[in-house]
């Protein structure tokens, strides 16, 4: 068949996402990459630490979705030719949802049943399955639950190219995808492009991210004979394929949850394939520029059931196999200013002939390596990147808008005498951003309704030294200027100027939001009652606000605020107080003023809570658990299936 690009829905399972948060994410949550230490070699060279962010701002959190499913029709375009189908979620990030094996009439992918959103990402609501594309800082992309611009192009040979791109604001590049399928393509094309435009380095992160079906006895290939591993608050390099006794190339075998970094030298092919037990699966191939491979499992720990059991309906459990810029996802990558980075990727199906199952992992990775290095569809990936270079500088038509941002700092380069960000990608303003835009352009900001969610929060310097400029000519006028210039202190650490100007935002018109910020500088210079006081006032303000709420009890709990956490939660309507993250901090009050067997009664009601965002690593509710039926009735249980998420 003619490849064929069509758009179309859906129908399928999912809970509803929610507004973005009320307030900014300021004091961030829980980040394993932020506080590790490394015992490598001094020639790993994999940036350590280079790049972290503590929070997700200027993006807020989506931190109101529901788990409960309904039937919804969900956004799709399909790639499809002879050989593959595939279906992407422009409206999700760009997920490429499934690829379907023609040939064999077998999906490569672990596609979800359900999009069941969950606490795993920068954002906060992920969803598993299908292969997702991270890209600026390290994490599940900004974009994970958003929608990605889209477009569409033609070939030189008349084959048409599906484009999704965007601009990243914390890093300040733009990234597109270009997709394709030709006549006789076996494999799945993805050209990838990255662009700093701007005028210093910045750290750099993308990592692709591909859920597949988890095996019985399945197996993934590798050309690396070493690997990097967090262990004990560590990373370390390890020999592969057995760690600990373990042969963690057979997934199937890994106790806990893990991650495995594969050491791929310079000049061996850069692929990774996932098989099932008769050696069928996905083979993932790249040109260079992505220089790693990564395999994820959630173990076989009763915790990781409960986590492959919380994030789909009825679809299975899956592993994820990745593939990356950086050695590890513990570090960015330096990226020089006017500066592009492009590759290729390959997604395809992969046969390991039966004489061949049973060889050991040195055996199958001399074998797979050997077939991958002569395969023509490997082979001519560096041409094909070169050739298509002038097809990925083409103007594409747009069928879908993204945000307004890269609008926004085209309007700021071009006031500023230079050129947009992109010369070939569209990017189209939206109401959203509308009062920093006239800001940029009249110099008078306007002073939005107090009681009202705040637009947008700002990271470019020509808005903090804009909004300097105001409350320096007129300190007494605009509560807004004074808040955002807070916000803006805060995130550069800048903590006692953030609490002047967050204080005078107060003294201009009271408002929740100053009184977040507050608490926030109080949470991060340890002023423990002061940001109990500050967020308490808030609280008071905002009481339909979920969002605000959540943040605001998550800082009483950091503070210890138990006795106020008591009083404000039972001040609250039932149906907050039905909330289920809030009644966590409400049992765990309960838990630390002395009322234990309320608190142990309540976390087991009805079977259990089930904290809607429980967040990947936090073990709170489990330890809760074990500690107060230890209190209760003297001894020391394995925590239950229903609180457990240990997975690590």
């Amino acid at each position: 068949m003619i490849p064929t690009i069509q758009y179309g829905y859906q129908n399928i399972k999912r809970g509803k996402l929610g507004n973005e948060a009320s307030v900014p994410d300021l004091i961030g949550g829980l980040i394993l990459q932020n506080d590790l230490e490394f015992y490598l070699d001094e020639g790993d060279e994999i940036y350590g630490g280079y790049g972290t962010c503590v929070n997700s701002y200027p993006y807020r959190q989506f931190s109101s979705y529901s788990r409960k499913l309904e039937e919804s029709s969900v956004k799709t375009i399909v790639l499809e030719n002879n050989y593959l189908k595939a279906v992407f979620l422009p409206e999700l990030g760009g997920r490429l949802w499934s690829l379907w094996d023609k040939q064999r009439n077998r999906n490569l992918l672990y596609t979800n049943d359900v999009i069941r959103f969950s606490n795993l990402a920068i954002r906060n609501a992920w969803f598993s399955g299908g292969v997702e594309w991270n890209v600026g800082v390290i994490g599940h992309s900004p974009f994970t639950t958003t929608p990605l611009y889209t477009a569409v192009l033609e070939g030189d040979d008349g084959v048409p190219i599906l484009r999704m791109y965007e601009y990243e604001r914390i890093r300040g590049i733009t990234y597109q995808m270009d997709f394709w399928l030709g006549e006789k393509d076996a494999f799945l094309n993805a050209r990838m492009r990255i662009v700093n435009i701007g005028e210093e380095v910045v750290p750099m992160y993308w990592w692709s991210n591909i859920a597949v079906p988890e095996h019985e006895n399945g197996r993934i290939v590798v050309p690396a004979d070493q690997a990097y591993t967090f262990h004990e608050g560590g990373v370390y390099k390890v020999d592969i394929p057995v760690v600990d006794g373990v042969d963690i190339t057979k997934y199937n075998n890994i106790p806990a949850a893990v991650d495995y970094f594969f050491d791929i030298q310079k000049d061996d092919p850069k692929y990774i394939a996932h098989m099932d037990e008769k050696g069928y699966g996905l083979l993932h191939m790249s040109t260079s520029r992505l220089q790693s491979r990564k395999l994820f499992t959630w173990g076989s720990k009763q915790a990781a059931d409960h986590w492959q059991e919380f994030l789909t309906d009825d679809a299975g459990r899956y592993i994820e196999i990745q593939a990356g810029l950086g050695k590890t996802q513990y570090g960015c990558l330096p990226m020089e200013p006017n500066t592009s980075w492009e590759w290729l990727e390959r997604y395809g199906a992969f046969q390991l002939e039966e004489k061949d199952l049973e060889k050991s992992f040195e055996e199958a990775r001399e074998t797979v390596t050997k077939t991958v290095a002569s395969k023509p569809a490997f082979q001519e990936m560096g041409g094909v990147l070169s050739n298509t270079k002038d097809m990925a500088k083409q103007d594409a038509k747009l069928c879908q808008k993204g945000s307004g941002f890269g609008a926004l700092k085209n309007t700021e380069r071009n006031l500023q005498g230079k050129c947009n960000i992109s010369e070939h990608l569209e990017f189209h303003a939206s109401d959203e951003e509308q009062i920093w835009r006239a800001f940029l352009e009249t110099g008078v900001l306007e002073e939005p309704d107090s009681t009202l969610v705040p637009p947008p929060f700002m990271v470019d310097e020509v808005f903090f030294e804009k909004l300097k400029k105001i409350v320096e000519e007129n300190p007494q006028k605009n509560w807004y200027a004074h808040y955002q210039l807070g916000i803006f202190y805060f995130q550069k650490g800048e903590y006692l100027a953030a609490e002047q100007e967050l204080r005078q935002s107060n003294l201009t018109k009271e408002n929740a939001w100053a009184y977040h910020g507050l608490a926030s500088v109080y949470v991060m210079t340890e002023v423990w009652q002061k940001a109990i006081d500050s967020i308490t006032k808030g609280i008071r303000m905002r009481k339909k606000d979920m969002s605000y709420l959540k943040e605001a009890f998550r800082i009483l709990s950091i503070c210890e605020g138990y006795e106020k956490t008591l009083e404000l939660y039972q001040s609250l309507d039932e149906k907050e107080q039905n909330n289920s993250r809030l009644t966590f901090y409400y049992i765990f009050a309960l838990y630390k003023k002395g009322q234990v067997q309320k608190a142990y009664d309540l976390l087991c009601a009805d079977g259990g809570l089930v904290v809607e965002d429980i967040r990947e690593g936090e073990i709170g509710i489990g330890e809760l658990w074990r500690d107060m039926h230890k209190d209760l009735f003297g001894e020391i249980k394995e925590i239950p299936y229903q609180f457990d998420f240990t997975a690590i």
